[in-house]
């Protein structure tokens, strides 16, 4: 393959052609945090934000956002936690990958998911692009309330609380 150039400043193959450069998914992380309700039900419920902007402005989405170049995705999901709920978290474990293409309507994002541990939760609160952060329940917000769930999430949701019960 030839290092020459078009005026384009597109590398050029050996036949002349400009080679346009190769399309990649973006890489975002989400934090699934869980805790067990406050009022002694025994019900657990799961941390979210309320989106601030679009896409899916208004509605619930786990706590997360793109990995910086360099940085490790385990550590940008403890960031994104922080940055958008105040919350420091710790000892992330992978849940899954997603990856459809279609799932967020900007461009094709990768997201993985871990479960993340807090052991304070008296000082979460919205920041960043997050417009509100909440606990709400779980399996309510599965079964009754998944349409209020951005992108993926509520399969995000069925994915972590699978996890969760193993």
């Amino acid at each position: 393959m030839s290092t020459d150039r078009c005026r384009c400043g597109s590398k050029l193959d050996a036949h002349g052609r400009a080679v346009q450069p190769r399309k990649v998914p973006s890489l975002t992380t989400d934090a699934g945090v869980l805790r067990t309700a406050t009022d002694g039900s025994g019900r657990l419920e799961v941390l979210m934000i309320r989106r601030g902007h679009d896409p899916f402005k208004g509605k619930l989405a786990f706590p997360g956002g793109f990995v910086e170049y360099g940085e490790e995705p385990s550590a940008g999901c403890l960031r994104e936690l922080r940055e958008e709920t105040s919350l420091h978290g710790h000892s992330p474990k992978l849940v899954g990958a997603y990856g459809d293409p279609h799932r967020d309507p900007r461009k094709h994002v990768v997201s993985l998911l871990y479960n993340v541990c807090v052991d304070d939760f008296s000082g979460v609160q919205a920041a960043d692009d997050a417009r509100d952060a909440e606990f709400v329940d779980a399996e309510t917000l599965l079964r009754e309330r998944s349409a209020e769930l951005a992108f993926d999430h509520a399969k995000l949701l069925a994915d972590l609380l699978s996890f969760h019960a193993r």
